[in-house]
């Protein structure tokens, strides 16, 4: 099992001390960093500016917003970044959802599944240098009866193939990401309920006559160190209540949806009630220590060290971590304590 370490989004927490970060995560031998886009910073800028001061961790787009760019825009952004950075590039996609997409980018969240397998396939065909033509439900290329016409990257890029991860959360999603992508890219991740989720995935490979090896499973697990794990998982109470109860409507919220077949069903309709009125300190509190237990890694390095053991056996292959403290230093000391907890695993190579 491999480490990244995920940044989030510019006004997270991280902000300038995201270099820092970044620096000290490739030279403890990190294989990845990863960049979040929502609707404020953008990943492409922090990602180049990441790439232009590392030497050898990849830079990854966790997500670049598939409404948010044509697939020939986010192509050439890839290969470019890919270039720069001599072939560190992992480019991760994903849909957003119905509120970003429409309110911010003014793109109808109809189809979203649909609308990902004509955006992959125009991404891999303008990688791969062909002339690309597409005619589709969503994408058609060249437009018809104009001037347009079939173009290709007018540049080689360093790599013939570069990996392309979905971020995804419900089970045809899942599916989807096994049959068209390189790797998964997964939030709220909990080993006790993984094995649906790598079922549905591996439904998806089996359509390409595909297994799991080599497709790289990547959950995103924020990281608190300390004595008392209860007290670890206040840190993250208020960021589980914005996805349970915030991210979406109450008809159409994926994270809410992914904690109740988690088995959360109670307290994600307690959670969702409770920040949609407003009570955001009251719908913090009534996340269940066991939703937060599950997906992040909490308490003493000996205790992170046995949940590791148990994220690898789940099918794990890089774990991508966010190291929540007050200070630079302490979010430092979270880098290198990690990289050493995955270097000291039974199965790390």
């Amino acid at each position: 099992m491999e480490i990244g370490l995920n940044l989030g989004y510019w006004g997270a927490g991280n902000d300038a001390s995201n270099i820092a970060l970044a620096l000290e995560a490739d030279s403890c031998g990190y294989s990845s960093v990863w960049v979040a886009e929502a609707y404020g910073s953008d990943a492409v800028t922090i990602l180049s500016w990441i790439g232009a001061q590392t030497s050898t961790i990849d830079l990854g787009s966790a997500v670049f917003q598939i409404p948010a760019r044509t697939p020939a825009n986010v192509a050439m952004t890839a290969a470019t970044l890919d270039a720069l950075s001599g072939g560190r590039f992992r480019l991760g996609l994903g849909v957003s959802g119905p509120q970003v997409s429409e309110g911010w980018h003014g793109v109808r969240f109809d189809k979203p599944l649909a609308r990902t397998r004509e955006y992959v396939a125009i991404v891999r065909d303008a990688l791969a240098r062909k002339k690309v033509t597409f005619d589709g439900d969503f994408f058609t290329l060249p437009l018809p009866n104009g001037p347009g016409k079939a173009l290709a990257i007018n540049f080689p890029p360093v790599r013939e193939h570069l990996p392309i991860y979905l971020a995804a959360i419900g089970p045809k999603n899942l599916e989807l990401c096994g049959e068209i992508a390189d790797g998964w890219l997964a939030i709220f991740y909990s080993p006790e309920y993984a094995g649906e989720q790598h079922e549905a995935i591996a439904r998806g490979r089996a359509k390409i006559g595909k297994t799991m090896d080599g497709f790289d499973v990547v959950p995103t697990l924020p990281v608190v160190v300390g004595d008392d794990p209860h007290m670890c998982a206040n840190a993250l109470r208020a960021n589980s209540a914005l996805y349970i109860g915030g991210m979406g409507s109450r008809e159409k919220n994926f994270y809410n949806q992914l904690a109740v077949r988690m088995g959360f069903d109670e307290a994600a309709a307690q959670v969702q009630e409770l920040f949609l009125d407003g009570k955001y300190k009251e719908a913090a509190m009534a996340v269940p220590f066991e939703f937060i237990d599950q997906t992040s890694l909490l308490g003493s390095p000996a205790r992170i060290s046995e949940r590791l053991a148990a994220y690898e056996a789940a099918g794990v292959t890089t774990i991508s971590i966010t190291p929540v403290a007050e200070s630079l230093e302490d979010r430092l000391k979270v880098v290198r304590l990690m990289g050493d907890l995955v270097d000291d695993s039974p199965d790390a190579a």
